[in-house]
């Protein structure tokens, strides 16, 4: 038998009070809601572990997905994070200052500019990816393989139909 969620609960709740209205939306997006608000904390637990929030580690990600020589430009780090140019900049002055990434010329074009990870950096995101990817092994041992693999098909799919 399947357990009861404080999900359940709000939802019964709401029928007694609006038995007009079909609650079953609220039993998977609460879950996910209250899903996501766990795993965010669980995941910048991690990232703090090395001195990274969430943003930093974000950049970080996408500069050594980028490859050797782990480098990319602004315009090219907000694309791969979601988020505004303004919001990279303040991502990539707090990583300059923690001497994880530079700042620099574009070899290719001489006005642009570029950012790159540093030794030190590329250093913090092998070790702390490694150790996310250790964290969300954790998060997911509730579940099966096959559990796993038919929640990334619904996601997918899902995601697919909102467009994200």
């Amino acid at each position: 038998m399947t357990p009861t969620d404080r999900v359940d609960s709000i939802a019964a709740q709401w029928r007694t009070e609006r038995p007009d209205l079909d609650t079953t939306p609220l039993q998977v997006i609460g879950r996910l809601h209250r899903l996501a608000d766990r795993l965010r904390d669980e995941l910048l637990a991690e990232y703090r572990r090395f001195g990274l929030g969430e943003g930093e580690f974000d950049i970080l990600a996408a500069l050594r997905r980028a490859g050797d020589p782990f480098a990319s430009a602004p315009g090219e780090l907000a694309r791969h994070t979601m988020v505004t140019t303004g919001a990279v900049t303040k991502r990539v002055d707090r990583l300059v200052a923690s001497g994880l990434v530079v700042r620099g010329a574009d070899a290719d074009d001489g006005r642009g500019r570029v950012i790159r990870l540093t030794p030190a950096g590329l250093r913090v995101i092998d070790e702390a990816f490694a150790a996310h990817l250790a964290n969300e092994e954790r998060l997911l041992a509730g579940l099966t393989p096959a559990q796993r693999r038919s929640l990334e098909a619904l996601l997918r799919e899902w995601g697919a139909a909102l467009g994200v």
